[in-house]
């Protein structure tokens, strides 16, 4: 065999998955460890999810409603839009990858920040676009730099509100500003996948900025069932958009694209606002207290409108990483963000923060950390 691959798919690094815990166990020689590295929802699923999808077992000899029906009209009343407003994904991932797919050609440009999201840039690759990266600054989106960086080529531009791992969300103010500014022929695509914890007062009116794009760019908001609402391992995303985007976007989806227990489980789960709310309120007072926590460790944590923070540990993160796996606490450097002080944290349950709190005073101690 003597096949070629192209240069733009071999010089991906392909996404950096976690290993099981069962096999960290394992490796480490430990038992009963908890996860706090990947921004999941502690609480489990709701239980009315759970419910549905175990009655809609039986159906599983039939093939999913490809048009995903239910879920779809029950998401558009949600927001105030109409069904043609809202397209689902296996995961936003998939949404993102459709962007991608139905907007950008060899050689369009797509812009992005850093660090954010891996798999924008990834994606725009696999399509054989061109990523332009704009860094940070104090945290937060370089709004000003990323309109200077919008040549005629650019055809994406990926935000994500809060940014993933930083938990800053840009304010409505400022957004609605930036978009105006934006040329019609650019689409942005807001990644919204904590809009959900965010404090009210942060959220955007995203109908409106959906509705009323005369003379400015398209908005896309991009949401996931897999945070707030405890489905991660179903894979469930839905994005709401002008209809003549979600039309493009429909043209590139695989049929059938989100399986019918993921269907089942996610229009229960919306329907479950007791469950939701509960997670909203809980997440919330783990944040204020765990950053309280951290602080009178003698580290800095930083404001998050999500559900998790970034905590500077004033040593190296990866070692710290290291070393609470031997304490069976999973944390997430951020190094190969960038950030090589900072470690990321989930918020857990009320037992699982106390043992993140005990372990991550002992490695400090153990590591020296000043």
């Amino acid at each position: 065999m003597n096949i070629q691959t192209p240069e733009n798919i071999a010089s991906i690094t392909p996404y950096p998955p976690g290993k099981p815990l069962e096999e960290l166990e394992r490796e480490y020689g430990i038992s009963g460890s908890i996860k706090m590295a990947s921004n999941e929802n502690p609480w489990g699923p709701s239980p009315r999810a759970v419910a549905a999808i175990r009655g809609a077992l039986e159906g599983l000899h039939r093939y999913p409603d490809g048009s995903c029906y239910h879920l779809t009209q029950a998401l558009a009343a949600r927001h105030h839009l109409m069904a043609e407003e809202v397209v689902l994904g296996n995961g936003s991932n998939e949404i993102i990858e459709m962007l991608v797919k139905a907007f950008v050609q060899n050689g369009d440009e797509v812009i992005t920040s850093h660090p954010s999201f891996l798999m924008y840039q990834k994606i725009v690759q696999v399509r054989g676009g061109v990523n332009t990266v704009v860094p940070l600054v104090n945290m937060q989106h370089d709004l000003p730099t990323i309109l200077a960086t919008i040549t005629a080529a650019t055809r994406l531009i990926f935000l994500d509100s809060p940014n993933n791992p930083t938990g800053n969300p840009i304010h409505p103010l400022a957004l609605r500003d930036f978009l105006n500014r934006v040329p019609e022929s650019v689409l942005v695509a807001l990644d919204e996948a904590y809009v959900d914890f965010m404090d009210r007062e942060l959220c955007p009116d995203i109908r409106t900025l959906i509705r009323e794009n005369t003379g400015r760019c398209g908005v896309v908001s991009l949401r996931t069932f897999s945070k707030a609402y405890g489905l991660a391992g179903l894979r469930v995303g839905y994005a709401l958009m002008p209809s003549s985007v979600a039309v493009s976007l429909h043209k590139v989806r695989q049929p059938f694209n989100v399986n019918q227990l993921a269907q089942v489980g996610a229009l229960a789960a919306l329907q479950d606002e007791e469950f939701y709310q509960l997670t909203l309120q809980r997440t919330r007072a783990g944040l204020r207290y765990l950053q309280a926590e951290v602080e009178k460790l003698g580290r800095v944590s930083y404001p998050s409108q999500t559900n998790f923070f970034l905590v500077d540990v004033h040593g190296d993160a990866t070692a710290l990483y290291e070393a609470m796996l031997y304490q069976g606490v999973i944390i997430r450097s951020m190094k190969p963000y960038g950030y090589a002080s900072m470690v990321r944290i989930t918020v857990g349950t009320e037992e699982e923060n106390e043992r993140f709190l005990r372990a991550l005073a002992l490695c400090l101690d153990q590591l020296g950390y000043r």
